[in-house]
């Protein structure tokens, strides 16, 4: 995966590790219903000097806004790299005092009972707005929040089919003056779970949508599917179900080892291995791995390809959002299971809400944040 570091802010020690924090803005669109059921970026530095404590914002959304230098080339600056490595060390320290002495066992028997969830997936678009209109017309997605952030340029949005606090979401990020990502070849698509395929391919059509794949019982099953492509390119695959508490519900990564990648999820992120199915066929293994069943919550799809070890992870798909109640705990479960941590555990300077940051075995990135504050900052 390319390397992104979002823009630096000048604004003095305050600055953080993070690409982003948002106030909250309270805007609704109106929901196209139609007959449904209800993707290793390195951290930057972002302002607090417009933080406003007194307003929900957007804790752990990490390594989305890209400046232009890093996407063609340009180095950054020293200031940039010097608050960079104080920030490290701040944050060094901060975990050295707040992490308590765990252990090997008792870390990974903590992780089965953990209350995790997936919160939210992040990745970056070229036309907001664009994209906004397809998935509330076309997808029937809710827009439940949108921030402008002028002084970091970019712009951010999280769609969805319910409240975060209950719903998997999607969070988009506009770039000022990018309009195109490559999303690479590792990157495979989201689920939609609907409850007529071909009504709603129908609706894409008419609204000028793109349809690689028409409505169809999947190879070897009965599973109805289509596939769709939003503005930007990003795979959409529409399953046929019944009535679902959580119509966004895949989304589906490509791994060189299928039964490592098991068996870190099932250890670090406390996930369950739902099902497993191999297609000799068609030269490709898929695991669904979850936090509970598939019909009731959004799932991780992953999918190795026979014989392909890597990917290119291009600079579209940034990472997915995961709730915890100890995100010390879960840093030390990451580690003790090979995973990479970008962002050692701790509070948030000036906001206090914890998170930390990690890599797979195979690059794909996510966030955890402490669940007690999540829900706080929802209030």
């Amino acid at each position: 995966m390319a390397k992104i570091v979002p823009m630096a802010s000048s604004a003095s020690s305050s600055s953080l590790y993070l690409s982003s924090l948002r106030p909250f803005s309270s805007s609704l669109s109106s929901c196209f219903r139609f007959s449904s059921a209800t993707t290793s970026s390195r951290l930057g530095c972002v302002s607090l000097a417009s933080y406003n404590p007194s307003r929900r914002l957007t804790l752990f959304h990490l390594g989305a806004a890209i400046p232009q230098s890093q996407l063609f080339g340009v180095k950054e600056s020293k200031s940039l790299r010097a608050e960079g490595n104080t920030i490290e060390a701040a944050t060094a320290g901060n975990m050295a005092q707040a992490s308590p002495a765990v252990t090997k066992e008792n870390v990974l028997e903590w992780v089965k009972n953990d209350k995790r969830r997936m919160l939210h997936v992040v990745y970056r678009v070229g036309d907001l707005d664009k994209t906004i209109k397809f998935y509330t017309e076309c997808l029937g997605m809710k827009l439940l929040r949108k921030r402008d952030i002028p002084e970091e340029r970019y712009t951010n949005a999280f769609l969805g089919y319910g409240p975060e606090d209950s719903h998997f979401v999607v969070e988009l990020t506009y770039n000022y003056g990018i309009d195109k990502y490559d999303i690479g070849a590792g990157f495979g698509h989201f689920g939609i779970a609907v409850e007529d395929v071909a009504k709603t391919v129908d609706l894409v059509k008419a609204k000028g949508g793109k349809v690689t794949r028409e409505p169809g019982p999947v190879k070897g099953g009965s599973t109805v599917i289509a596939f769709i492509e939003d503005p930007d390119g990003y795979k959409f695959e529409l399953l046929e179900r019944g009535p679902t508490p959580e119509p966004l519900c895949q989304v589906m990564l490509r791994v060189g080892d299928l039964d490592r990648s098991i068996k870190f999820y099932e250890k670090a992120y406390g996930m369950e291995l739902l099902r497993k199915r191999d297609n000799p066929e068609y030269k490709y293994t898929i695991a669904m791995m979850g936090y509970g069943p598939e019909d009731k919550n959004a799932v991780l799809e992953l999918t190795y390809n026979y014989g392909v070890t890597e990917y290119d992870k291009g600079n579209g798909y940034a990472q997915i959002a995961i709730g915890t109640d100890d995100v010390y705990k879960t840093a030390e479960a990451i580690k003790l299971c090979g995973g990479q941590i970008t962002r050692e555990p701790g509070p948030l300077p000036g906001i206090n809400t914890k998170i930390t940051a990690c890599l797979d075995p195979d690059g794909w990135k996510s966030v955890f944040v402490d669940n007690i504050d999540f829900f706080k900052e929802l209030e």
